[in-house]
């Protein structure tokens, strides 16, 4: 079988970074390999840096240039350690991807789902995943567990609902997209991923 490419997905606090984790380590003791493990935006030098101008609060920048810069970063990321770890046959899982800017900038950002995702599509479309793994945890649960404060997790309760609104969209419309239930304990949530890595053959 070959190296397959997973996304997992979810609003601020979902625990993406925790269930990432979990599943590198399953994936790495059942198919013999330690998976590739990256975050976006970030990875690569020019990817942290994207990141840190896109997170900065104090930084006058519209939804239009936040999309723009994370295409470029994504870009970079596929071109410079996705590709390269698939062609090698090692998994990649992957922290966000087309779905935060969809939910984030194209639908509480308002530049428009469908606009973003042709956009995405011709600028980061290759390699696309394989499953998109999306968090489904209670608005109010996420944001009791946020810590910081940067430029998206400062804003008001409408536009945490509407990114709420555009992940579950997002999975309405992207095939590869699956929603899991982030509620109950870690290793339970673990196991309903790990279900749906199963269920999709992979």
């Amino acid at each position: 079988m070959g190296a397959r490419f997973y996304v997992l997905d979810g609003v601020d606090g979902c625990g993406k970074s925790t269930q990432a984790k979990a599943l590198c380590a399953r994936l790495g003791e059942v198919r013999k390999c330690e998976p590739l493990h990256l975050r976006e935006p970030g990875s690569t030098p020019a990817g942290e840096r994207i990141r840190e101008v896109i997170l900065d609060a104090a930084l006058a920048l519209g939804p239009a240039p936040q999309a723009l810069l994370l295409a470029a970063a994504r870009r970079q990321t596929l071109d410079d350690l996705v590709r390269p770890a698939m062609e090698a046959g090692r998994d990649v899982v992957m922290e966000r991807f087309h779905a935060s800017t969809f939910a984030y900038q194209g639908i509480a950002g308002e530049l428009g789902g469908e606009f973003v995702l042709e956009m995405l599509g011709t600028w980061a479309g290759d390699p696309r995943p394989d499953l998109v793994l999306l968090l489904d945890l209670p608005l109010e649960r996420a944001l009791a567990r946020r810590e910081g404060g940067d430029r998206f997790e400062s804003r008001d309760a409408r536009f945490q609902e509407r990114v709420f609104e555009g992940y579950r969209r997002y999975a309405e419309l992207v095939p590869s997209a699956v929603v899991v239930d982030a509620v109950g304990k870690v290793d339970e949530v673990t196991e309903r991923i790990w279900k749906e890595v199963e269920r999709a053959g992979l």
